[in-house]
């Protein structure tokens, strides 16, 4: 009976996923494995829940860091690299084209 429950909610997780951004994917991937392994580790002191929580949110937050370094965008006067927060070059106020991967 719980394995359907967990394949419906993974299911639905990566549908979600497919349409967001690097920072969003990298927030949501981060969330599920944090709280997974905190999960884990708050088990062995009987803190499943607390431990799950815990580590949810550290992993949204390294994932959603991690995510934003990786959707980079660049500078098409120099080529210099900028993170996807920015949207316009510091340097030259030319609008950052997405780096293609």
């Amino acid at each position: 009976m719980r394995k359907p429950i967990v394949f419906l909610f993974l299911f639905f997780l990566a549908v979600a996923i497919i349409g967001c951004s690097t920072t969003q994917k990298g927030a949501g991937i981060g969330a599920v494995a944090g709280a997974g392994l905190g999960a884990i580790i708050g088990h062995q002191s009987g803190h499943a829940g607390e431990g799950a929580l815990i580590g949810g949110l550290g992993g949204a937050a390294a994932g959603a860091l991690i995510g934003e370094q990786a959707d980079s965008k660049f500078c098409p006067v120099d080529g210099k690299r900028y993170t996807a927060g920015k949207q316009y070059c510091p340097e030259h106020g030319v609008e950052l084209k997405n780096l293609e991967k």
